[in-house]
């Protein structure tokens, strides 16, 4: 509570100190290599990060500051060398001079144009999904199902929360619904043990149940929200798509090995007061029961969410149908009367709506650095001096996984780091000379993006976690130190072969 106070004394001089980063960029001599609107678009990537870290104001809010510094820079930023989809401005139909200005409605078309991209109609669609989960209480029969069956041995508890966190990956594609769909079960397990929240058992199975939900946020594509951050930027800049079933065998041969790691990494460090959950079992079964058998409304969600994991395990193969597309349909079917799952009156206060603007406008700011190069000067000018086209590539991912893992410190939101890292990544690839491998260079940086193992504000859903009072910051250093060396250890045997063997780099 005193830490919470402490942080909120703390907002107004992160506010402060924003708008003074912000200013100085702006008032510093450009560059020549830079244009105006470029310097301008690193001035307000500058601002858009220490909100982001510090989270001196919600997301949303930080969003909307966002826009409105986008309309006033760039907007009153004098028409230079532009990047190629910056497109041409017009002012009454005619062509604008070198010396006009870029004008504000150009600019506000770049501060919207993240909400025109189909990886934000994939997010909305996703949070529907996720949303009716919670709402006919699916995911929680489906991890009661899967705790039911594994018994009351606790290492057995520990492999079933990690299987249930697998299982609801490909369905539910929230890693904040995934556990909190899972983390009040283990807690129940607990309680009826006659253990503390406190307890060893009780850090054990929590901090399990969201390791794993981060590992397998790196093993689906529509797992979590950064990954459609990525993918907006991959497809408008390579003009190249990865399908589902692609990134499936990409990365959950990763995600697969981690999840094996997790499970002798925990049983390890952490060591539960008891070898058996007595009554666990029972509890899991009364909670299944009051349940009750499942409803008309499930079976429809069961036949909709196996039709979508279909659609998109064979997206490219079987039809040409693109996930964003299946899953706006899914949403469609789902909302119509009689046959769907929902009314539009019992789900709109139920959506995270600030989630759809913080995507869209992490994926604007993105567009409008690589547009005005300034992403490029930024990659130029930082891992250029480090000499890094002279390095093998292997060497390079190594130093540029590195480099993403410290700084996920300092960020809150895996969707705000992708938003801030991902054009600089792509522009990267230029300043390397990547052609063939740009793609999968990038890809693999996405998947470290995902790296959320170290501390409880490395995510959403190691915040929700941290929130039951059930472990220390310790706890979760102790299992994410280990997990993040073989995670990176892994990255880089993954680039010297396997990724390397099916073309990926």
């Amino acid at each position: 509570m005193e830490n919470v106070k402490q942080k909120n004394n703390l907002k107004p001089i992160w506010i402060v100190l924003s708008f003074l980063v912000l200013i100085t960029i702006v008032l510093l001599p450009t560059p020549a290599s830079l244009p105006v609107m470029g310097k301008m678009a690193l001035a307000i990537l500058a601002f858009a990060v220490i909100m982001w870290v510090t989270e001196a104001v919600s997301y949303p809010v930080s969003s909307t500051m966002i826009v409105a510094l986008i309309i006033l820079l760039i907007g009153f930023s004098p028409i230079e060398k532009l990047g190629p989809s910056m497109g041409n401005p017009m002012a009454a139909g005619k062509p604008l001079t070198e010396d006009a200005l870029f004008g504000t409605q150009n600019a506000l078309k770049i501060a919207f144009s993240g909400f025109s991209s189909s990886a934000v109609a994939l997010v909305a669609a996703a949070l529907f999904l996720a949303t009716a989960m919670q709402v006919t209480n699916l995911h929680k029969r489906l991890a009661l199902l899967v705790l039911s069956v594994v018994g009351n041995k606790t290492n057995a508890v520990v492999a079933g929360s990690i299987i249930v966190s697998i299982i609801l990956a490909f369905f539910v594609p929230s890693a904040t619904a995934r556990a909190g769909a899972v983390v009040p079960i283990l807690l129940g397990m607990v309680t009826a043990f006659g253990a503390k929240k406190e307890s060893r058992l009780a850090a054990l199975l929590v901090i399990t149940a969201v390791q794993a939900v981060s590992i397998w946020n790196i093993g689906i594509k529509t797992g979590a929200a950064q990954n459609m951050v990525a993918m907006g930027f991959i497809n408008k800049t390579f003009n190249e798509d990865i399908s589902w079933g692609q990134w499936f065998m990409y990365a959950a041969p990763w995600s697969i090995i981690m999840s094996i790691v997790l499970y002798f990494v925990m049983i390890n460090l952490i060591k539960p007061e008891t070898k058996e959950i007595e009554g666990g079992k029972e509890l899991v079964k009364a909670q299944l029961a009051e349940l009750g058998p499942v409803t008309p409304k499930e079976w429809r969600l069961i036949a909709i969410s196996v039709a979508l994991l279909l659609f998109w395990a064979t997206e490219g193969k079987f039809h040409p149908i693109d996930s964003s597309s299946i899953t706006l349909i899914a949403l469609a079917i789902m909302l119509t009367p009689k046959i769907g799952i929902f009314s539009w009156s019992d789900v709109e206060k139920l959506i995270p709506w600030g989630t759809i603007i913080v995507f869209a406008i992490g994926i604007s700011l993105g567009n409008l650095l690589l547009q005005t190069t300034g992403a490029q000067w930024l990659s130029d000018k930082t891992f250029g001096l480090m000499g890094l086209e002279h390095l093998p590539l292997l060497a390079t991912i190594a130093l540029i996984t590195i480099f993403n893992i410290l700084i996920h410190l300092g960020f809150a939101s895996a969707t705000s780091l992708s938003s801030a890292l991902i054009p600089v990544f792509i522009a990267l690839t230029s300043t390397l000379g990547l052609k063939d491998n740009a793609v999968g260079f990038v890809l693999i940086q996405q998947f470290v993006i995902s790296f959320g193992f170290l501390l409880p504000v490395s995510a959403p859903q190691n915040m929700l976690a941290y929130g039951t009072g059930t472990f220390t910051v310790k706890d979760f250093l102790k299992s994410g130190i280990p997990l993040t060396i073989i995670g990176y250890l892994l990255i880089l045997l993954f680039s010297a072969t396997y990724w390397k063997w099916i073309g990926l780099i």
